[in-house]
């Protein structure tokens, strides 16, 4: 073979080496690509609110309040917002909700006893936030002052406020209802209203409670609408008649207009995307294994 001939051999091998190993190189940036694309969208599920407000209010079912003539204002939230149409209690009574929705766990709580500053020490919502550097603060209505362990004044009921059972979160955040600002962008990253035992439906009727949300909190929600903010409205347990199924209302600019989805949640799923929303970074309790809420979000 001529060294010409040879040239032309070793020109046409190179070709189709490098017509085999372009493709190759393409695909597999493209499956690197995917891989990243993947990865950003698995930790962007949820979204990142500058506030986050969580109403907790009493003793009512679904099909209670979804729907209802006497809840209004709740039912304009749910359409201009999203509801879950599987969202669930975890036990009766009521005090163990509350603990599970706060600390990802019951903490062994059976009943809606009295349970004072220094009696648990467990990972919670509260300091989680304040670990991560971010702010936390809860707003009682009747509370008799800030940071009051009181077991019951009035309307007003400890056992509606797990916060103050927990050594690691000053009693110091638990705050009045009237020290809810008017300026609603120094809200702490995350809050919780808890409404007395009229307010929150437990001793009144629904449209009480849904006239007591429009009242106090419509001016936060239609402020979160465009201020990259969240309002979320749940109960702590059904009226025992219903399998535990109970209304949970997203509202807010995060949240997609119209979503229903019917994935089935609880209090320890509630309890992993506040914390998501937040960054926490951590997940208390049984929400380590919980599940984010997805199919409302923008």
């Amino acid at each position: 073979m001529s060294a010409g001939t040879q040239g032309r051999h070793r020109r046409n091998r190179k070709k189709i080496l490098l017509a085999v190993a372009l493709p190759t190189a393409v695909a597999a940036g493209a499956v690197t690509s995917l891989v990243s694309i993947g990865s950003a969208s698995a930790s962007g599920a949820v979204p990142k609110p500058d506030h986050v407000v969580v109403v907790m209010m009493e003793n009512h079912a679904y099909k209670q309040i979804i729907g209802s003539k006497d809840a209004p204002y709740l039912n304009s939230l749910a359409n201009g917002g999203a509801v879950l149409k599987a969202s669930y209690g975890i036990t009766h009574p009521s005090q163990p909700n509350y603990f599970a929705v706060f600390s990802g766990s019951t903490q062994g709580i059976t009943d809606d006893g009295c349970y004072n500053v220094s009696s648990i020490s467990a990972p919670n919502l509260a300091s989680e936030l304040t670990g991560a550097g971010k702010t936390w603060g809860s707003y009682n209505e009747s509370l008799p002052n800030e940071g009051s362990t009181t077991c019951k004044s009035g309307k007003y009921a400890q056992k509606h406020n797990p916060w103050f059972a927990f050594k690691n979160v000053p009693t110091n955040t638990g705050h009045t209802f009237a020290q809810f600002p008017s300026d609603f962008s120094k809200l702490p990253t995350v809050s919780f209203v808890t409404p007395n035992l009229c307010s929150d439906m437990h001793d009144c009727n629904v449209a009480t409670g849904d006239g007591w949300i429009k009242s106090n909190l419509g001016a936060y929600a239609a402020w979160a609408k465009t201020h990259n903010s969240l309002l979320v409205i749940t109960y702590d347990e059904d009226d025992k008649h219903s399998g535990n199924q109970i209304p949970t209302v997203l509202y807010g600019q995060p949240v997609k207009a119209g979503s229903a989805p019917t994935t089935k949640y609880n209090h320890y799923d509630m309890l992993r995307t506040l914390e998501d929303l937040a960054g926490t970074g951590k997940h208390a309790g049984k929400a380590a294994n919980a599940t984010d809420i997805t199919g409302v979000w923008n």
